[in-house]
């Protein structure tokens, strides 16, 4: 085999004269020897479609990220401890906690929050979320998460890329990768941040790093052109628009390599933008989503209005084949993010108002449009809050065990997986790593962590580095 391959390229072997069946025979050999380029795709689609590793049960994401830190123990994780032990020194059996800023005072802070028990399942949450309570048993609580920095931006770094430094590619870059997209008209990953301003971390956290450009995400923004750059100007007509790109790729396929693809790409990426101009819009606008809808996801509500246009938006954008949706929650100054430092009753009453109505719509409209079955919903944080106070009514960063969720796609509903210990402040059963959590979210979508590689500086890169497991408990 290794004779064959050195005496023939690969162009030359594929046309050797052996026929359709013996070309597929040896390419299954090929491949079981290693020798098959498994990852080929074709540099002038960079976006198709491709197969995935094994049969996904969700074919798009809809990521939400809660920038700051919500704390587990006042939504999701009620620790009846706390109040047993208010205001007295952390047990030292618990262990002093890596935190950023407490420093002296380490005296135990009970929520205040009343916790119930909802859906069929029974899944506990507070009453700061009595929207999502009604989508109970559509949860998966992945309770015993953990991660490795205390620090925002690093934490967040992390949960995007599954490495605590800027430059690896982002979870989403990973998965339009693997995956392209069902729609070349769109771009296949989308991100839409708070208007307040960028979350901490900024760009990296949907950056491609050192995959083709074509997989970094695409930020939209607020108002009736969210694209950049996309909209020509006003004297030029889509026909001129037109003429200048084909004959701009006629001058570009001259000079074309097979051996390059970065050429390939930059003529992809015209037409993609090109077709954007008739699609993104109409994709955009939603003029014709109906009143009960808008009122359902709290468009006409101050409170709800921007986190819901961002809800409903990502529903109309995987319901036209996007891959991979961005959005955020918590971005610019402190009081827009879930860093509850000084107070974390008004902190999360605040931040809950904003997005408890418009996540409940966007898990309801999905199931009744016949998408969540399709679709992956991830509520995700850098990290939660310590069972201490901070100096008085706030808590400070935690990234012991903090609680997670996923719902839709493949995922097992009305179902906590992994605990924390009495206090909320440490994952103890089950523990659940950004490593595992990345290598489950691939998983639902037919991609083996392992196999999802690019070369890159010597080494096959991937997003969980050299760990990871699938938590098969979430699994449906």
């Amino acid at each position: 085999m290794n004779d064959i391959m050195n005496s023939l390229n690969r162009r030359d072997f594929l046309r050797h004269p052996m026929g359709p069946c013996g070309t597929l025979a040896l390419s299954w050999l090929l491949t079981q020897d290693g020798f098959a380029d498994t990852t080929a795709r074709d540099p002038k689609r960079p976006l198709a479609p491709r197969m995935p590793h094994h049969k996904p049960r969700a074919k798009s994401v809809i990521f939400m990220f809660m920038t700051g830190g919500p704390s587990q123990m006042d939504l999701f994780d009620p620790k009846p401890e706390l109040a047993r032990l208010n205001g007295q020194p952390l047990p030292p059996s618990f262990g002093k906690p890596i935190s950023q800023f407490t420093k002296g005072d380490t005296a135990i802070l009970a929520s205040t929050r009343k916790f119930k028990k909802h859906g069929k399942s029974g899944m506990w949450m507070s009453d700061l979320l009595p929207n999502l309570a009604t989508c109970a048993d559509d949860l998966c609580y992945l309770n015993s998460c953990f991660c490795t920095s205390t620090v925002h931006a690093p934490a967040m770094y992390e949960l995007h890329s599954g490495r605590t430094l800027m430059g690896y590619p982002s979870l989403g870059s990973w998965v339009t990768y693997g995956l392209g997209t069902s729609n070349e008209n769109l771009p296949a990953y989308c991100v839409m941040i708070q208007p307040e301003g960028t979350p901490e971390g900024g760009a990296p956290c949907w950056s491609n790093a050192f995959l083709p450009s074509v997989y970094q995400g695409t930020l939209l923004r607020k108002g009736k052109n969210p694209i950049l750059h996309l909209k020509p100007p006003a004297d030029v007509s889509p026909e001129r628009q037109k003429s200048t790109l084909d004959f701009l790729k006629t001058l570009n396929e001259k000079d074309l390599d097979p051996s390059r693809s970065d050429l390939a790409a930059r003529i992809a990426s015209y037409e993609l933008a090109f077709r954007m101009q008739s699609h993104a819009p109409e994709a955009v606008d939603l003029a014709k989503e109906t009143q009960v809808t808008r009122d359902n996801y709290g468009l006409e509500d101050k409170k709800t209005a921007d986190f819901g246009t961002r809800c409903l938006l990502a529903r109309r954008l995987v319901e036209r084949g996007v891959r991979f949706v961005q959005i955020y929650s918590g971005g610019g100054p402190l009081i827009t993010q879930w860093d509850a430092h000084d107070d974390v009753n008004s902190n999360h009453e605040r931040m809950c108002g904003h997005v408890d109505k418009p996540i409940a719509a966007l898990l309801k409209d999905l199931k009744h449009r016949g998408l969540l079955d399709s679709t992956l919903v991830v509520w995700a944080s850098e990290f939660g809050r310590l069972p201490n106070t901070q100096g008085g009514y706030g808590r400070d960063h935690n990234p012991h065990g903090f609680t997670m969720w996923m719902a839709g796609g493949g995922v097992r509903g009305g179902a906590a997986i992994g605990q924390t210990d009495e206090l909320g402040l440490h994952a103890i059963d089950k523990r659940i790593s950004v490593n595992d959590f990345h290598a489950t979210l691939l998983h639902l979508l037919g991609l083996d962590h392992e196999k999802l590689i690019y070369p890159h500086g010597g080494r096959d890169e991937r997003l969980t580095d050299v760990s990871g497991r699938v938590v098969e408990e979430v699994l449906a």
